[in-house]
Order: structure tokens, then sequence, then C-alpha cells
């Protein structure tokens, strides 16, 4: 059965993490990866997030020896940038393809980087923990699920997390303006106000919990 795992690791830790240079205020995401031959290409979306507002907008990308970066693609509050680096330098991810790992998601503030990966089984993630240790690779492991658990919630909602929020969409509560209050929705559930707020926000609690992962509950912000 396989296995999803979200670890934390410093960016000085890895070759890649090394490569860019993820400076304060800014925020980093990885699309994809093109292999090329030894070498590969990983695309990385950049933001610049501003402190007084939390607002993103586009950042430059520049790699650690001071080398700014030419971006593929421009738009208004973010940027995308192609960066060669050799993936069997770099012990993280040859360590994540020995194992038949998949990297499902990858963000960066300065100074770490947050990964979910996917591996065939817990012996495989085992394997490159073991493989992180012996080349002194510090980890901080922040969730680990196995995501075809029978009668794990869908998405991490229960049955009536799931409804409320369903109905909450479908009367247009998240609507701008607002077309249906908390009251109204208690009345359709037949439960308080009280518990409608609180169901509310443990479904959206859950949910990006689920499908977002650590690092946005890290904030993405220093």
């Amino acid at each position: 059965m396989s296995v999803i795992a979200e670890l934390r690791i410093p960016a000085t830790a890895f070759e890649l993490g090394r490569t860019l240079d993820v400076r304060s205020g800014t925020a980093l995401e990885l699309e994809s990866v093109v292999p090329l031959g030894d070498s590969a290409v990983p695309f990385v979306w950049m933001y610049r997030v501003d402190d007084r507002t939390g607002a993103a907008e586009r950042g430059s990308a520049v790699s650690r020896d001071d080398d700014c970066l030419e971006p593929v693609d421009v738009y208004d509050d973010r940027a995308l940038y192609a960066v060669e680096w050799n993936l069997d330098t770099d012990d993280v991810f040859s360590a994540v393809r020995a194992e038949e790992g998949h990297v499902l998601r990858a963000t960066a503030v300065p100074d770490r980087w947050t990964f979910k990966f996917r591996f065939p089984d817990h012996e495989s993630l085992s394997a490159f923990r073991r493989h992180c240790r012996s080349e002194r690779i510090p980890l901080e492991v922040l969730r680990v699920r196995s995501p075809e658990t029978p009668g794990r919630p869908r998405f991490g909602l229960t049955d009536r997390q799931r409804e409320t929020l369903s109905l909450a969409v479908q009367r247009g509560y998240y609507a701008i303006p607002r077309q249906c209050t908390t009251i109204e929705l208690a009345e359709t559930l037949g439960i308080s106000d009280q518990a409608v707020t609180e169901r509310l926000r443990r479904a959206i609690v859950a949910l990006v919990e689920d499908t977002l992962g650590a690092d946005e509950r890290d904030g993405w912000r220093d």
C-alpha cells in the first residue's frame, strides 16, 4: 500500500535547495521536473509576499552564486523559472528516485523546503529516511499517511462536515455578497447556529490540511 509523507528539509541540505536562493519575503513552489539525461530541469514558481498585507506579487529568482535566472513566463503575481541542475548529485531527489518515489508537492521559504512524497510502501519510505540519515540530511517528519486506508474520510472530512460545507456552498454562504446565513443553514440541518459555525471551521481546516498539506499550515512565510 502506498504511503504519503510530508517532510521538511533545510535548504542547505540538498543540491536544489543550495542552488536556489529563496530570499526573505519570497516563496517558491516546484511545478514539475523534466529529466534530460543526467541532468534535470525543474520548473519553479516564485512569489514575493508583502509582509504588511500577506499579498503575493511577482518575485525574482536568484541562484546562490548571484546569477539572475531568466523567467519562462511572467504573470502579475508570480513568475515561472527553469533551473538546470544535476539530479544524480542531489542526495534527496536521487534517493526518492531510487525508492521509486514521486514528488507530489514541494514549496520553499527562506532556509527550508517542505515536500510531499508518495512512496510505494512504508519500507520504501524507511529506506529513503535511512539514506538521508547516512548522508547526514536532517529531516523533520510532519505527517505520514496511507491514502487508501479503508474507512478514512475522503479529503479528511466527516460525513457531517461534508454535508454542511456542501450546503453552505450551494446556498451561497461563501458568495459575495453572502446569500444565506449560518442561522438559515442551521434551520435546514436541524442544529444550532453555533454548531454550524464550528462545523464549517473544522471542515475547512480538515480540507486544507488533507489537500494542501503541511506547507500551507506553515504559512509560506517567515
